[in-house]
C-alpha cells in the first residue's frame, strides 16, 4: 500500500494567522532582496525525495521575491554507488577520498551528469530556470592539485590523486546567469593548467564562491542541527573567538571542523553570515532566511 501523500494544506490555520506569517516575512524579503545566497546542498536533503522537492521550491520561491541563490552541490553517497557498480572500492587517506584517473571518470560523470541534472531538473520542474556548470564553464574554478602532508611525519606527502585545491574563482559566468534571472547549479569539479579535472571539497567551493562574489550569506545544508554545546543544546549564533574556544575543548571535531574553518574562512572574507542549518528539516532554508527563528548555528565575522 503506498503512504498517503503529505497533507500540505494550511487549513488549520487561520486566514488571520496565514497573513501574519506572511507579513512578516517582508522585512527579510526587504533586506536581502538583489542579494547573492550561495547554498551548498548535500547530506538527507538530498536523497529524499520530499526533502528535495521542499529545497527546489525554496530556490524558486527566493529567485522569485528577487534574490540571487546559487546551488554549489556535494555528491559523496552517489559517488560511492557509482564506484561500487563499477566494481572500485573507494580508498581514503586522512579522510580524503584518493581519486584516480578512473575514480575521477566517475566523480566527473556522477556529479556533472547524474547529481547535478537531476538538481537542476527539480528546480525546473518547481518553476525556475536552473542551469547546471561545472568549473570549466566560462572557466569558473581553476584548481591544483592539493598537497597532503601527513599528520604524524611533516616530511612525508601522500598522493591522493585529482583531488584539487581552488586556485582561482572567476564569478563572470554565475554573475551573467544571474542577470538573467538563472538559477546556477554548480558541481565542485575544477580545471588545472594542462586542462585536467580536480575533484574539490564541495564545502570549499561554496565558500570561496561566497567570498568571491561577496554574498550575503553562504548557507551549509547538513545533516545535523547545527553545532551543538557539550549539552548537545543547540548554539544558534558563533563568533570566531566562541568557535576557537569550541575547538580547543572538543566541543567542534572531526567533519565538523573543515566545514565551520570554511564558514569562518567566508565570514572573514566579507559574507556577512554563514549558516549551518539541519537539511533534514522540511523547508529549513527559508525558515532561516525569512523568520526569525533559527533553524541552525549563524557564525559572524566578529
Amino acid at each position: 500500500m503506498s503512504n498517503p501523500a503529505p497533507d500540505h494544506s494550511l487549513d488549520h490555520i487561520t486566514p488571520r494567522d496565514q497573513a501574519e506569517i506572511l507579513a512578516q516575512a517582508l522585512p527579510y524579503i526587504r533586506k536581502f532582496h538583489g542579494k547573492t545566497l550561495v547554498i551548498k546542498y548535500g547530506g538527507n536533503a538530498m536523497t529524499d525525495p520530499a526533502l528535495q522537492q521542499d529545497f527546489a521550491e525554496d530556490i524558486v520561491l527566493l529567485k522569485l521575491v528577487g534574490m540571487n541563490p546559487i546551488v554549489v552541490h556535494g555528491g559523496g553517497p552517489q559517488i560511492d554507488e557509482a564506484l561500487a557498480r563499477v566494481g572500485k572500492k573507494g580508498t581514503f587517506i586522512q579522510g580524503m577520498r584518493v581519486t584516480d584517473d578512473e575514480t575521477m571518470e566517475v566523480v566527473e560523470w556522477v556529479l556533472a551528469g547524474e547529481v547535478q541534472q537531476d538538481i537542476v531538473g527539480l528546480i525546473n520542474a518547481a518553476g525556475g530556470k536552473a542551469v547546471g556548470l561545472t568549473g570549466r564553464d566560462g572557466g569558473l574554478i581553476r584548481a591544483r592539485k592539493m598537497k597532503m602532508i601527513d599528520r604524524d611525519d611533516p616530511t612525508k606527502e601522500h598522493d591522493i590523486g585529482q583531488v584539487g585545491e581552488i586556485d582561482t574563482i572567476d564569478p563572470s559566468v554565475v554573475r551573467a546567469l544571474q542577470d538573467d534571472q538563472f538559477i546556477p547549479v554548480i558541481s565542485p569539479i575544477g580545471f588545472g593548467e594542462h586542462n585536467e579535472s580536480y575533484n574539490i571539497n564541495a564545502d570549499l567551493v561554496a565558500g570561496k564562491l561566497a567570498e568571491v562574489l561577496k554574498a550575503e550569506k553562504l548557507m551549509l545544508l547538513t545533516n545535523i542541527r547545527g553545532v551543538l554545546d557539550k549539552e548537545g543544546k543547540l548554539l544558534t549564533e558563533l563568533t570566531p573567538r566562541r568557535i576557537d574556544e569550541l575547538v580547543a575543548d572538543g566541543t567542534i571535531s572531526g567533519g565538523m571542523l573543515p566545514k565551520i574553518a570554511g564558514a569562518l574562512d567566508a565570514a572573514r572574507s566579507g559574507v556577512n553570515a554563514v549558516h549551518i542549518v539541519d537539511g533534514r528539516v522540511p523547508h529549513a532554508m527559508l525558515l532561516e532566511i525569512l523568520t526569525d527563528q533559527a533553524y541552525g548555528t549563524m557564525i559572524r565575522s566578529h
